[in-house]
């Protein structure tokens, strides 16, 4: 089966010496929750410009077999894509606003957009400018879920949402819309509350893929030790990826290490993907060139 998204080398270079992406490789398939996650400045905007066609870059890159920068109005009808709510205008009304993305889209249902609606208390006439952010957050989600697109790019969807919107937007996301048929590629800050909807994730730094792996490898591949200070050269031995204290003990994360040579050495657990994310962007930095 031919991957949603298949990215070679991908590179965006400014200027001589400034990279926004750098050699990035990926691949992401169908049916697939992804989470694109790095600090700012790391090159996620750059790649998901690049997948929507907005951005020309070196390397190889297709998505739903197609190459975004020359096929992007064809590309279209199969993508959705939700940014930051503030795109929706402010003086348009509920109404209006669904009449447009119906006239604009082929792949678009009025009655999938109108059943999501009737949960909510947003009603037809109001205008976006009346709405709070977090019935905003939800049309924006009505109009886009009622498209039959086959991938879904989320880039910061619930930046400045309260938590009870932002767990409503993911329980929708995932009750509503999401199936074996449609990918989600979805990048934000907010590591803890997307983890759990997560199939795979790929972390960027610097513009490269530092780490590409499902879940359930995450879950194997890393896990966390507390150690006494008795047990804290042994441990450093070991190789860790990362190094902390807590609660006066001495905390390694361990990425494929040998259980028996860790047996003995203090309690184990099986870390967040947040953890695993902050250890990984504190490694030394590539050398030459910045990101954007």
């Amino acid at each position: 089966m031919t991957p949603v998204i298949s990215a070679s080398r991908l590179t965006k270079r400014y200027g001589k010496d400034t990279f926004a992406l750098r050699e990035a490789s990926f691949t992401v398939e169908s049916g697939r929750i992804v989470g694109l996650i790095g600090p700012n400045g790391a090159g996620k905007t750059t790649a998901l410009k690049a997948i929507l066609g907005l951005l020309p870059v070196e390397g190889e890159l297709r998505v739903l077999g197609m190459d975004p920068a020359a096929e992007r109005e064809r590309l279209m009808e199969q993508v959705s894509f939700i940014a930051d709510v503030a795109v929706l205008p402010r003086w348009i009304r509920v109404s209006e606003a669904i009449d447009y993305v119906e006239g604009v889209h082929p792949r678009f249902s009025r009655a999938k957009c109108q059943a999501f609606l009737a949960r909510t208390e947003i009603k037809p006439i109001r205008r976006v400018r009346e709405l709070s952010k977090g019935m905003v957050a939800q049309l924006h989600l009505a109009l886009v879920m009622a498209i039959d697109a086959r991938l879904l790019v989320l880039d910061e969807p619930t930046l400045g949402l309260d938590i009870l919107y932002r767990k409503q937007f993911y329980e929708s996301l995932l009750g509503d819309y999401f199936d074996a048929d449609k990918t989600i590629l979805v990048t934000t800050h907010q590591v803890e509350e997307i983890e759990h909807i997560l199939s795979d994730v790929l972390f960027i730094r610097d513009g490269r893929i530092v780490l590409d792996a499902t879940m359930d490898a995450i879950g194997e591949r890393f896990v966390e030790v507390m150690v006494g200070r008795e047990q804290r050269e042994a441990a450093i031995a070991l190789g860790p990826v990362n190094e902390r204290t807590a609660f006066g003990k001495h905390v390694f994360l361990f990425d494929a290490a040998d259980p028996s040579r860790l047996a003995g050495l203090g309690e184990q657990r099986r870390p967040g993907l947040a953890d695993i994310f902050v250890a990984t962007m504190s490694r030394p930095a590539a050398p030459a060139g910045a990101s954007a």
